[in-house]
């Protein structure tokens, strides 16, 4: 059987969280439009017949504009050096930017087998898809591409085909009844992370944290859940809590049914807003947070 472990990589709002939960058949990575929604390296495991694809999801390539990102693009590039092959994720709905092939080709020169899953056909021209298949050749990209659309599931099966060719032989790497290496605490914080990017706008939903610092069930089969939100300034606190506590309190009622719905139980959610100045910028801070950029 083939088994072996396979980085993720592309640009931020490639579409990379989207495909891998869908090949998962698991949600095991948040999603949202706004770039730098995946922060850290996240395991997604498929088992099949023909072998186990071990995914690491990584954080969209972007600009570094802080210690965060910085943190970010280095697992990122950790991630894409301990792995057997490489899922490269080029958003096809963007068309193709002088630095596409570019950074394609920097991911192929690593020497490991990679193929191109071009994203979101679904929502593009499809006269556009060759066009910018030959455009990505013509600038020597080598590798094979794969137009597909996640959400539609199109050409996912012959993707998986290609993915699977890329692996060498061998055991699982892990039990086949694992679909991430992250515990059901981090999901909780990814959870409320991503609705806070789907209801806020603007620098609010980058500038926050999410530190649970209570995670338990009771007798009653309850989750209790205690967490505070952690964002830079006090002006984005106000924001975040709204008037009369209202967005905060719609933000929490999204976040605890997806959270129910993730552990299969009642949840009773206590959440706080607390201000840490520029915490983005400070490695103490960002340590504390959870954030070493050393997957």
């Amino acid at each position: 059987m083939k088994s072996g472990t396979v980085a993720v990589i592309g640009k931020a709002n490639a579409g990379k969280s989207t495909l891998v939960n869908v090949l998962v058949g698991e949600k095991v990575a948040i999603v949202s439009p706004k770039p730098q929604t995946t922060r850290d390296r996240i395991l997604g495991i498929l088992n099949r017949e023909e072998g186990q694809i071990v995914f690491a999801d990584t954080p969209g390539i972007y600009r570094q504009r802080n210690e965060l990102t910085s943190l970010m693009m280095r697992t990122t590039e950790n991630t894409s050096r301990g792995v057997d092959a490489i899922l490269f994720v080029h958003d096809g709905h963007a068309g193709v930017k002088e630095d596409d092939a570019a950074l394609m080709k920097k991911y192929a020169a690593l020497g490991l087998p990679m193929i191109v899953a071009y994203t979101k056909i679904d929502i593009m021209p499809e006269e556009r898809i060759p066009e910018d298949i030959k455009t990505l050749y013509e600038a020597g990209v080598v590798q094979d591409i794969y137009p597909i659309s996640a959400r539609k599931g199109k050409n996912l099966k012959r993707l998986l085909a290609a993915i699977y060719g890329m692996l060498p032989e061998g055991e699982p790497l892990y039990p086949e009844n694992m679909v991430s290496d992250k515990g059901e605490k981090f999901m909780i914080a990814e959870i409320m992370r991503e609705k806070i990017l789907l209801k806020y706008d603007k620098e609010i939903p980058h500038g926050a944290a999410i530190v649970v610092n209570r995670f338990e069930t009771r007798e009653d089969g309850v989750a209790v859940v205690d967490l505070d939100i952690v964002c830079e300034k006090r002006n984005h606190k106000a924001i975040l809590i709204g008037k009369q506590g209202r967005a905060l309190k719609e933000t929490a009622s999204f976040a605890r049914q997806d959270m129910e719905k993730f552990l299969g139980r009642k949840v009773f959610l206590t959440v706080y807003v607390k201000v840490r100045e520029d915490w983005r910028d400070k490695g103490k801070m960002l340590r504390e947070l959870g954030y070493s950029g050393e997957e």
